[in-house]
């Protein structure tokens, strides 16, 4: 069989963030997961899956029809086990691992810097550093201190300015050590979920805020650059964002139409701007969705479930659809690293042929000689994923919560393998 051969100096490593992870923190989302706990239980008791909660689910800890699952407490105690976590990545061949920076720990009051934490950061990536691997840094995933929150998060007229504060101090204590930098982690997603669906952090409903949120992140993504590019003139900068591959239902006019309007939002608005004031891009790749108008289904007449569930969680499993977004992403002349691409899939069922068969179309992406220089699994560890809690297995590491022993999935060796060897068969 034929293989694809990577560039030399590919970057291959997996994914992490530190709320869902770390463990032993207070936060605006740790206030939220013990607030929202109770009925999170009661909507999966009312809403299961189709065909209901498997055995195989209900049978670990925590599970979803336990309040447990949804309030983070120790996570994946990665904040003491860094190292342990790092020597299996190690092992596992990585030459590059992501990470984000806790901003409540290390400014848990306004304008006031926790030097121990700071130090603890410093170590962590002191032992990438060590063992071979590339640090990439992202400097908001998600969590707030509670003192930003308070004030009005993101929603604030000079938030953008105190997170540049926050991001100017992690580079002049890292920058030395530091080279790729990730301001923001999917800021549409964020803006979606916690001002228009509210099942997270604000929990608003609101679209005007949601969209002054998404301007919000823009101009602190714009100022944080420009401020690590003053202190360290040869840093990567970039953004990190999800990109769903949409397809129309059928070639009807009203189904295109509806495509694009769901894209625009749904693909960030703003992302031509984030990408042309961007050092890198980081495509974060999930989901295909066929969109048509139904007006049958919802009160929005948009129906996207002719997908092919296939994951633990209903998530399509589709890896052609990288390709083509890369190919997309490449107009904008940046260079691309898959930052997060991964599944939930608890029996380790499907993620060696998932990753195999998309590595397969980042083959294709580098044939046509796009700009693609690394990819991250999603995730290093099974880990507290955003408001579903536990239950959801990404891990090429599987996690024992009840012991927190971790055990190397199958499917992480095969990863190794197209690593090793810096190729894929096609």
């Amino acid at each position: 069989m034929a293989a694809v051969k990577f560039p030399k100096g590919f970057l291959w490593g997996a994914a992490t963030s530190a709320h869902q992870v770390e463990g032993g923190n207070r936060n605006d989302w740790m206030e939220w997961e013990i607030e929202t706990a109770k009925r999170k239980v009661q909507s999966a008791k009312q809403n299961p899956p189709a065909g209901g909660w498997s055995d195989f689910i209900l049978k670990n800890y925590p599970n979803p029809l336990q309040e447990e699952n949804y309030i983070s407490g120790r996570a994946c105690d990665h904040y003491n086990r860094f190292r342990q976590d790092f020597d299996i990545a190690k092992q596992l061949g990585h030459n590059a691992h992501r990470f984000s920076i806790e901003w409540s720990r290390v400014e848990p009051e306004e304008g006031k810097f926790n030097q121990a934490e700071i130090e603890h950061y410093r170590q962590m990536i002191q032992a990438l550093r060590e063992r071979g691997m590339e640090p990439f840094v992202t400097l908001w995933h998600y969590t707030l201190p509670r003192w930003f929150a308070v004030r009005g998060g993101w929603l604030a007229a000079d938030a953008p300015k105190l997170f540049t504060r926050y991001a100017e101090r992690m580079a002049a204590e890292f920058g030395n050590q530091v080279k790729f930098w990730i301001t923001e982690n999917e800021p549409e997603t964020f803006a979606r979920h916690g001002f228009l669906t509210g099942d997270r952090p604000p929990g608003k409903r609101n679209i005007w805020q949601a969209y002054r949120v998404l301007k919000n992140l823009l101009s602190a993504h714009l100022l944080t650059r420009e401020a690590i590019h003053i202190l360290r003139p040869n840093a990567q900068v970039g953004i990190a964002e999800t990109q769903v591959f949409f397809e129309p239902f059928d070639k009807s006019p009203v189904n295109r139409l509806v495509l694009r309007i769901v894209k625009w939002w749904r693909n960030n608005p703003f992302i031509r701007h984030f990408i042309a004031n961007s050092d890198f891009f980081g495509l974060e790749y999930y989901f295909h969705t066929r969109v048509r108008f139904n007006p049958f289904v919802s009160k929005w007449g948009i129906q996207y479930n002719e997908n092919k569930a296939v994951s633990d969680m209903g998530w399509e499993l589709y890896p052609q659809g990288i390709e083509p977004l890369l190919a997309e992403l490449n107009l904008f002349r940046k260079p691309i690293y898959i930052l997060e691409h991964g599944l939930a899939d608890a029996k380790d069922s499907r993620r060696a042929w998932y990753i195999k068969e998309s590595l397969k179309q980042v083959g294709k992406a580098l044939a046509q000689n796009l700009d693609v220089r690394g990819y991250f699994h999603w995730s290093l560890l099974d880990n507290f994923e955003s408001n579903l809690g536990f239950w959801p297995r990404f891990g090429l590491v599987e996690v024992e919560y009840k012991t927190l022993e971790r055990k190397i999935r199958p499917s992480a060796w095969e990863y190794k393998k197209i690593i090793d060897a810096n190729a894929i068969e096609t």
